[in-house]
Parts: C-alpha cells; structure tokens; sequence
C-alpha cells in the first residue's frame, strides 16, 4: 500500500516535470519508468520483456508465499523478510501489468556517483533479502555453536 501510494503521489507530482530536490547533492525525487528489470536491465524488450519479467516476478512471488506458509509462526525475522520481499515484488508486478512499466522516482546520488532510480518496493526487496541472508548466516553459526556445544558435553 505504502509503495503504491507514494508512486501515484510520483506520478501526481513529479510526472511533468516536477522534480523536487530534497538534499542538494544527495537525494532527489524524479519521476521515472522503468520497463526492464533492476537498473532497467533488458529495458529493450518490448512486450515480450514486460511479460516475460511479469512471470518471472509471480513466479517469485508464489515461492515467496510458498515458503511464508512453510515458515513456522514463531519465527519472526525470517516471516518479516519474507513479508518485505513479497510486498516488494508484489508493488512491482502491480505497476508492471497495470502499466507496462513500474514507475521509480528516488534518486540519490553522493558527487559524482549516481545511483539508478529506484522505489518503496525496491527498498523492501533489498530490505527483505539482506534480512533474509543476515537470518540464514546465524543460523549457520548457531547450528555451528549448538554442535560444538553437544561435542564438548561430558557425561
């Protein structure tokens, strides 16, 4: 909801023309259309990109939700991850099949360095994974620790 709220306000504000300068030098707002994938990857395929990328995103949004009802109720770091990372793709393949293009207005750049264009639902998605692989490496070192524990039990 929140990612779609704020591109409708991007497309409102931002669409003619109307960009807004939040940080000088850093963080910008800028209406832009992303046809292909992340960093507007195979941005030159046409309709055959956009669905090709839709199906891609709902396959990934099913294995998502796959793995969410698989996930016990008590874990929450890892229930949470998998929340942001299918709202995240969710936001995107919403755009994408409503409009043929997901629409990215965050642009944030530091001197000369200049960061791709992005949108709420990439920061869940970046959100949701980095939570996700930070949830899977301790729990590789808790499984580490519990087996040297029981190694070092003397009756």
């Amino acid at each position: 909801m929140i990612d779609q709220m704020s591109k409708a306000w991007a497309v409102k504000s931002l669409r003619f023309g109307g960009d807004r300068t939040i940080i000088d030098g850093f963080l910008n707002f800028a209406y832009a259309q992303n046809t292909g994938a992340a960093f507007s990857m195979l941005d030159d395929h046409g309709d055959a990109g956009r669905w090709g990328l839709s199906a891609v995103a709902g396959l990934a949004g099913v294995l998502v939700l796959f793995y969410f009802w698989r996930t016990p109720k008590t874990d929450d770091r890892m229930l949470g991850s998998l929340a942001l990372l299918f709202a995240g793709i969710a936001g995107n393949l919403t755009d994408r099949l409503r409009l043929g293009f997901v629409v990215d207005f965050i642009d944030v750049q530091f001197g000369a360095w200049h960061y791709p264009t992005f949108n709420v639902a990439d920061i869940a998605i970046v959100v949701g994974a980095g939570l996700l692989m930070l949830d899977m490496i301790l729990a590789k070192r808790r499984s580490a620790a519990s087996e040297d524990t029981k190694a070092i039990d003397v009756p």
